[in-house]
């Protein structure tokens, strides 16, 4: 993984990011105000010969001066013992052990100098600076008779109070802002480690590269998300008569990326492109039915004959998408109660498109597609026309796989953040047993924006423009060069073709019913 690729992993996780920070500085705060307060006052003395005092004779200050400095740091040790603590303890009338207070205190030399400093430690600024002077003052008691000898003869040493304790303002203990810092950055490590181990156990199709990766197939399409498909209504705008709506342009992005995908089916394979095509998925819920019907009207835009017959038997979709009558199709020609003709319905101004519902529910429908009556069929149709046929998905049943294996291949359409790894992999397998040959992966419900998109590693761009109501039946030059691009995370493997589409539009329930 590359720098940018953790980047983009934090930028779709930065909700929980900020959340765990937030978190983090909110426990350490609450962590402060469940902490006592801690004051700290010191006191400070001096250690100096007693002959040094009044002397003027430089040697003698010059040998006084190192006398002092050999002394000092055998005087350090002397702060914690138990006779101070008792003194102090008298001195302030404390009803508590000196050890104790011993523990409250610290003595400390600076380097180089004579000075004794005294850190004490108080619930109160009051009582920590009392206990820095009575210490201090303690120490000096015991210093002198240290050096007299019990005897009442002047000590040689003396520690000398230089300042007496002031009043401390703040607490020293608990440091709220290094407290909040520690907590925020804390909250900044769980929350990485966090977007890193989901983006580990992640096992949902993210990335083309992914993909690529882990199957060896090649995506060959990128489908945005469209929030706006309904049951019924779920085709990309094809009605000149119309493209004027807001709809029809804010979809535009989508009729980009089919129309990428039909580029793409084209030039798989340039002396002989694909004419039979399967589309299929992992899992029911992808989309393949959309893609199907989308695709199948991008072609038939471009001037091609295209038949797209519903080779769902077991939950045909088709005809709904359409809105045509699906009580005769693809099993009525499969059975030798109705030819091609009876039951084709025709969508679309140009007639280029011809659209085959699957008919009547069979109670054996691997069967009836891996028959040698369907193999002749779609190749006696893909002579003079692209047959597209919407299968089934490849876990659950082998349909798909069947008629992969009599047809050039097929596409495979996934739904980003929802299908796994695991189970594109399994449907692979699938088509590979039955002989079947896989032509590419579809990625469908790309996020436009945000986050999301950018862990994809795809993002949409581009402004959709309202076209005037009184605009011409063609997109308006505005809408045009508004189309919205897709940027892939790597360098795009599409060859992309403009095309001026065809008025499509389905004709209704104008299909001929099939006669038994």
């Amino acid at each position: 993984m590359e720098l940018r690729d953790y980047l983009r992993i934090l930028r779709a996780h930065w909700v929980a990011l900020s959340l765990c920070i937030v978190l983090g500085v909110a426990v350490a705060f609450a962590w402060t105000l469940l902490q006592p307060k801690v004051y700290t006052a010191d006191a400070s003395g001096y250690v100096t010969p007693a002959q040094a005092q009044g002397q003027t004779d430089s040697s003698s200050a010059y040998v006084s001066d190192n006398l002092a400095k050999s002394k000092v740091k055998s005087y350090v040790d002397l702060g914690t013992w138990r006779a101070v603590g008792e003194h102090a303890r008298d001195e302030l009338g404390l009803d508590v052990s000196p050890e104790s207070l011993v523990r409250r205190v610290s003595v400390s030399n600076p380097v180089d100098t004579v000075v004794i400093k005294v850190d004490a430690t108080g619930p109160t600024p009051e009582a920590a600076r009392d206990l820095a002077g009575a210490w201090i003052r303690g120490m000096q008691i015991e210093i002198e008779s240290i050096e007299s000898g019990g005897t009442g003869v002047n000590p040689g040493i003396t520690l000398v109070t230089a300042d007496s304790a002031r009043l401390p303002s703040t607490p020293s203990s608990p440091n709220v802002r290094l407290a909040l810092a520690i907590g925020g950055l804390v909250g900044l490590v769980v929350g990485i480690g966090y977007a890193l181990l989901r983006f580990t156990l992640d096992r949902r199709i993210r990335s083309a590269e992914g993909v690529e990766r882990e199957t060896g197939l090649n995506v060959v399409g990128a489908i945005p998300e469209e929030k706006s498909f309904t049951a019924d209504n779920r085709l990309i705008p094809f009605d000149g008569a119309n493209t004027s709506s807001s709809r029809n342009v804010h979809l535009y992005a989508v009729s980009e990326a089919v129309r990428e995908l039909r580029t793409n089916i084209q030039f798989m394979d340039v002396d002989n492109p694909p004419r039979i095509l399967v589309i299929t998925s992992p899992l029911p819920g992808e989309g393949k039915s959309t893609t199907a019907a989308n695709l199948a009207i991008t072609l038939a835009a471009s001037g091609q004959r295209v038949v797209l017959i519903d080779g769902d038997l077991r939950r045909p979709m088709v005809a709904t998408i359409f809105h045509l009558i699906g009580d005769a199709g693809l099993t009525d020609i499969l059975a030798g109660r109705a030819s091609f003709d009876d039951v084709a319905q025709p969508v679309g101004r140009l007639g280029t498109l011809q659209v085959v519902a699957a008919g009547k529910i069979p109670p054996n429908p691997s069967e009836i597609l891996g028959s040698q009556r369907m193999r002749d069929l779609v190749h006696a149709l893909s002579e003079d026309a692209v047959v597209i046929v919407d299968a089934p998905p490849l876990i659950p049943v082998t349909d798909a796989a069947v008629l992969a294996n009599r047809t050039d291949g097929a596409i495979i359409v996934t739904t980003v953040g929802r299908t796994t790894f695991d189970a594109l992999k399994k449907a692979q397998q699938n088509l590979e047993r039955a002989g079947g040959r896989a032509l590419g992966v579809v990625l469908n419900r790309v996020p436009r924006k945000g986050s999301g998109a950018a862990y994809y590693g795809y993002q949409y761009t581009g402004t959709y423009y309202r076209a005037d109501d009184a605009a011409s039946p063609e997109l308006s030059p505005a809408a045009a060069t508004a189309t919205a691009t897709l940027v892939p995370a790597t360098p795009a493997t599409a060859l992309t073709t403009p095309t001026t589409e065809a008025a499509f539009v389905p004709e209704g329930r104008r299909a001929r019913r099939a006669r038994g």
